[in-house]
Formats: structure tokens, C-alpha cells, sequence
């Protein structure tokens, strides 16, 4: 599997996430700086976590009309898979990849801690390796991860299978652990057609027990499995 891993002044995960990838794929990924209009022929592009600069502005705001931007949308558009995460997430919904926006937590603090997700859907290439209901641990680390979507936006959301994953507590009960308020306790959502996922959580975080857990892993292994 090929993978771009988009850079951003100032950003600190475009490694982390990178590491991944290449634990699951085998694959050093190419890091591709934000101000190139070209992106290099790849089977995933990702958009990463790790303060974008221009946050005092809105978060993703400026990022979004970074040059690379374009062509990340024109590959996406094609079907490219695209992973968006944390600031990634942020990136991708100011630029129309994922429904919805992201708002200031609701208790107005930055949140830096492990949270429990309950994946809402399998079926998906970057969710195959989890059961749908399953609840894993991954690290969240924002101020602005505060989804929120309109009722029409939602229950296209919700009828469509469009939810990634839900905040919970470690019993998987959705009526608690939400760390930032997000409607309905979102934490991540997939376009119409699944090839593009953003996520507030890290799963990048989650890959290697020295890092504290692992059950991030699968996702970067289903996508090495599905797309090699």
C-alpha cells in the first residue's frame, strides 16, 4: 500500500501516523509538504493530526486552503481513500470531504486523554477488522473536537451507516464518556461512499503496546489489507 502523509507548518503527528502505517503495510509512506499542488500516485492519502498552523483563526480554517487541499479533494472525488484525523478531521470537513464541522469543547478546555469508542459500523475498509458494537481505548488530544451537524445532516448520517464511531464509556454505554460534547456522541464520520473517515481520536496512538494499547491497529492493518 502507497500512502501520503500531508505536512502542515508547525504540525508534530505526520510521524506518528506514518509509523503506522508502516507497521501494518510494510511501506515507508511519502510525506507530502501542504504547499505542493501535486500529490504523488498513492492508494491513501492522510490528512493528519497535530495543530495545523492558522488554529487562532478557526481550526482547519487556513489549512484547508492550503495548495495540496485541491488536489486531495480531486483525489478523494476519484475514490482515493482518504484519512482524516484530529486536526486532519478538522481540515477535511472545512474543505466539504466529511459532513459536519467542529466546534470548541463544550466544557471549553483542551482534553488530552485515553477514551473508549464503540464502532458503529464494520463495513467499511477501515473498520473491517472491528466488530460492529466493539469498544476500543484510544488516545483523544483536542480543543476543538466538538462535532456537531444539523438534524437533516444527521439523519442522513444515521440512516445512510455513515458513523464511524461513538464516544463511551468502557462499558460501551453511549450515554457516557462523550470528552468534548459532540452531538450524539460522534466521534468520527465517513462520506457517502466510505472512502473518506475523519476522527477526533488518534488511533495512530493506539499501535504499539509500549504506546499504551494497540487497539488501533486493526484500522491501519485493514487498510494495508485493503488497499495492497
Amino acid at each position: 500500500m502507497k500512502a501520503a502523509v500531508l505536512v502542515f507548518p508547525g504540525t508534530n503527528r505526520e510521524h506518528d501516523i506514518a509509523g503506522a502505517i508502516e507497521r501494518s503495510s510494510g511501506v515507508k509512506p511519502r510525506l507530502v509538504w501542504h504547499g505542493d499542488s501535486d500529490l504523488p500516485k498513492v492508494d491513501l492519502i492522510v490528512v493528519p493530526g497535530g495543530f495545523a498552523y492558522g488554529d487562532y483563526l478557526r481550526c482547519g480554517a487556513m489549512a484547508a486552503h492550503s495548495p495540496v487541499m485541491r488536489e486531495v479533494k480531486a483525489r478523494a472525488e476519484k475514490g482515493v481513500p482518504v484519512l482524516a484525523v484530529c486536526n486532519g478531521f478538522q481540515i477535511a470537513a472545512e474543505v466539504g470531504l466529511v459532513p459536519g464541522t467542529l466546534m470548541r469543547n463544550a466544557h471549553l478546555q483542551f482534553v488530552c486523554s485515553d477514551v473508549h469508542l464503540k464502532v458503529a459500523t464494520s463495513q467499511s475498509l477501515f473498520t473491517n477488522r472491528y466488530q460492529t458494537g466493539q469498544v476500543i481505548r484510544v488516545p483523544v488530544a483536542h480543543a476543538e473536537g466538538n462535532y456537531f451537524a444539523d438534524e437533516d445532516t444527521l439523519k442522513r448520517l444515521e440512516d445512510r451507516g455513515q458513523i464511524a464511531f461513538r464516544y463511551c464509556d468502557a462499558a460501551g454505554d453511549t450515554a457516557a464518556g462523550n470528552p468534548n460534547g459532540s452531538i450524539r456522541n460522534i466521534a468520527g464520520v465517513f462520506n457517502d461512499t466510505k472512502t473518506v473517515l475523519g476522527m477526533m481520536p488518534h488511533p495512530e496512538n493506539a499501535t504499539e503496546a509500549l504506546f499504551g494499547g494497540t487497539d488501533g491497529k486493526p484500522m491501519f492493518d485493514a487498510l494495508a489489507a485493503s488497499l495492497a
